[in-house]
């Protein structure tokens, strides 16, 4: 059983996360960590209940938690994937300024050449948001643009959701049919 870290930011797509780590329940040990702002933008899209009851299901720690066991290098989780990922988040990871648990899970994260999954949430970006992840990608991070695919012809936001979700499961290596993949017709 696979263990991942999961951290929730306070970008827009807090159902990202959300749906990632119900996904991730069935397969592997998850550790979530969910940001002040993350609470804050979840009541905002209208998914603070959902957030409340998946924290009820995982072992959950707050940004500030920088004592836990998942703060060390040595509690060797396999993955991390944080989802959505801020700018703010992005920036703090490309400059190696660990000041939070999230940056410091990361920072381990890459330290340890695992992967590190950072799913964009942000548009238009700017240049320095685009040299922000060219940096965390020279780290070896991987930068997964919450950008839906339309050749599986989603039919709902449910579907649109399912597809980012299941490229985050696709780079982890976790088999899903939460979209239908690519095919000439």
């Amino acid at each position: 059983m696979k263990k991942i870290v999961i951290a929730i930011t306070g970008a827009s797509g807090i159902i990202y996360g959300i749906r990632l780590v119900e996904e991730l329940l069935r397969t592997s040990e998850v550790y979530l960590v969910v940001t002040d702002n993350a609470k804050t933008v979840a009541r905002y899209e209208g998914v603070q209940k959902k957030l409340i009851e998946l924290v009820k299901r995982v072992k959950t720690y707050s940004e500030h938690d920088l004592d836990c066991t998942i703060a060390s290098s040595s509690f060797n989780q396999d993955a991390m994937v944080i989802a959505p990922c801020s700018m703010k988040t992005l920036a703090g990871i490309a400059s190696g300024y660990s000041e939070n648990l999230v940056l410091r899970v990361a920072e381990n994260t890459l330290r340890l050449k695992r992967p590190l999954i950072l799913v964009i949430r942000e548009t238009p970006l700017n240049t320095i948001h685009i040299l922000n992840m060219l940096k965390v990608s020279l780290a070896g991070a991987i930068v997964l643009p919450a950008s839906p695919a339309f050749y599986n012809k989603p039919n709902s936001i449910d579907d649109i959701i399912n597809f980012i979700v299941g490229k985050v499961l696709d780079i982890l290596g976790i088999h899903h049919e939460l979209y239908k993949k690519w095919q000439t017709y």
